[in-house]
């Protein structure tokens, strides 16, 4: 799994419609393989200015090793070099995550014991860690915040071979609820994003299962999974100025898969 944090210099109305993006606007904090790096998806309509500073943002990552986001103490002490660093905490993506397919009746303890410790654990814990310290930046109620949980539409309904994923996802849901009551009064939003399945290596890997690709596709009635541009727009919208107004809620990257 992957968790991302955001440290902000201009604002997010800036980064989506002026690009004016400098190296503290994109700044990813944990990162559980350097591979992953390479991956980072942006909007086509984001311009060439962005791309390359993105790229300058990301050549910081050399200052922060790689962490297991389950492991608090690397959390809490890569939290506070980045503050250290850039100044502040505004937006929080958290995005770890893992997935083991299994049959209820066939779930192993320490598999559903570990992706609990992954999917609900460590995105609870890092969530609280950053909201403690965005509660004490100065002026938040002024600037605002933003915490972004990758759920799933797993988080939403059930589907066969994902009983432990379903139940982290749909804690993920509740804990998004709950903060987004009780942050609000410091102007810190909490939604999540919900995705369909998203062409990413652990996808394709399912996917090698024909008959479970072509039962999954029927499902989805748009046809097709999502790419990894459609969930980094979701993500950037959410953490963006422009949905000041949204919190506590789901955006549904699911292709209508949760409409039938």
């Amino acid at each position: 799994g992957l968790v991302e944090a955001w440290a902000r210099g201009s604002t997010w109305t800036d980064l989506i419609s002026n690009t004016s993006l400098d190296e503290g606007d994109v700044v990813r904090i944990l990162r559980r393989t350097n591979d992953l790096l390479s991956q980072i998806p942006y909007c086509e309509s984001v311009s060439r200015q962005l791309r390359n500073n993105a790229k300058a943002a990301m050549k910081l990552m050399d200052r922060f090793p790689v962490c297991e986001a389950e492991d608090i103490n690397q959390a809490n002490e890569l939290i506070k070099t980045a503050i250290q660093h850039f100044g502040k905490l505004d937006i929080l993506i958290n995005n770890a995550g893992n997935n083991i397919p299994e049959h209820f009746t066939k779930v192993k303890t320490k598999d559903m014991e570990h992706m609990v410790k992954i999917n609900t654990i460590a995105t609870f814990n890092l969530a609280h860690i950053c909201a403690l310290k965005m509660i004490k930046s100065k002026n938040r109620k002024k600037i605002g915040g933003s915490i972004v949980h990758m759920s799933s539409q797993l988080g939403r309904v059930g589907c066969e071979g994902r009983n432990v994923y379903n139940m982290n996802k749909f804690g993920v849901e509740g804990l998004s609820r709950g903060m987004a009551c009780e942050l609000a009064p410091y102007n810190i939003r909490v939604n999540t994003i919900c995705p369909t399945f998203v062409e990413t290596p652990m996808v394709k890997k399912f996917f090698k299962n024909k008959k479970f690709k072509n039962k999954m596709l029927k499902n989805i009635p748009l046809g097709r999974v999502a790419k990894e541009s459609d969930v980094a727009t979701a993500v950037a919208f959410l953490a963006a100025d422009s949905s000041e107004m949204i919190t506590g809620t789901s955006l549904l990257v699911d292709g209508g898969w949760t409409a039938q």
